[in-house]
């Protein structure tokens, strides 16, 4: 199934047929991330920590403690979600990252649990590749094809890629890679800066040279720290893929209570 998805940038409005889907607590403190979010903008009442308020939707994913749940609990109330969009059809649904904030679980545990769900929702673009089509395996020329100025600073990167010698799937993570925010801020609001300028000084003169302070290079980092990210990697395998010297199948994903 084909689903529709956005760009993961922090917003503050959306159509009245469409309601904000966020990660929440069981308190419903609403403190931070996307839940903030929803309660200055879509509705969601303290207090509430579970199902629908306002122009929003609580999906739990930490307890009345604020300590992390189990994810074969998170997957109950979002089969409980799932069942809540085949019976209000009409409604769109905008869903965050649910549970990779604050919650600190990654878009692998979290974006498979939605999987066979109603056509009427909106993925963030980083689900993509765990909803619909696998990630393809990271080689030296797929990277060498989409990591450019040419792309990363164009009026329209997700054309951009569209026109590259890629397969569909190579576009897919493309389009979510270079789509991902990272700087100044990551979609949950955190500002990933430092860990930026150490991916840039670690690879600077390894694949390029980088003013580690310039706008450009920042922007370029982040796209390389969002890469590295989806696929589990540090600065040293991205090096070795870049040089042609490995390639590295995606990670697969595994569905574990964390301790």
């Amino acid at each position: 199934m084909t689903y529709h998805y956005h760009d993961e940038n922090i917003i503050k409005s959306l159509p009245e047929d469409t309601v904000f889907v966020f990660g929440s607590n069981m308190a419903g403190t609403h403190q931070g991330g996307a839940a903030k979010t929803a309660l200055l903008h879509f509705g969601a009442m303290k207090g509430a920590g579970r199902g629908w308020s306002g122009q929003s939707f609580a999906i739990p994913t930490m307890n009345e403690h604020l300590q992390q749940m189990p994810l074969s609990q998170i997957q109950h109330y979002v089969d409980d979600f799932k069942i809540y969009t085949k019976n209000h059809p009409k409604t769109k649904y905008f869903i965050t990252s649910v549970g990779c904030g604050v919650a600190g679980y990654t878009v692998e545990e979290i974006a498979p649990m939605f999987k066979g769900i109603s056509h009427n929702v909106i993925f963030p673009s980083s689900f993509r590749p765990f909803v619909e089509k696998t990630l393809p395996k990271l080689t030296q020329q797929l990277v060498k094809t989409f990591i450019t100025d040419a792309v990363i600073f164009s009026d329209d990167p997700s054309q951009a890629i569209q026109n590259l010698e890629l397969t569909d799937a190579e576009k897919s993570l493309a389009t979510i890679v270079v789509n991902t925010p990272m700087y100044p801020e990551d979609s949950n609001g955190r500002d990933r800066t430092f860990e930026i300028r150490d991916i840039l000084n670690t690879l600077h003169n390894k694949i390029f040279q980088f003013e580690t302070n310039s706008e450009g290079s920042l922007i370029f980092g982040g796209v390389i720290l969002a890469l590295l990210e989806l696929y589990h990697l540090n600065e040293n395998d991205f090096i070795d893929v870049w040089n042609g010297e490995r390639e590295i199948s995606p990670p697969k994903a595994v569905h574990k209570a964390k301790k």
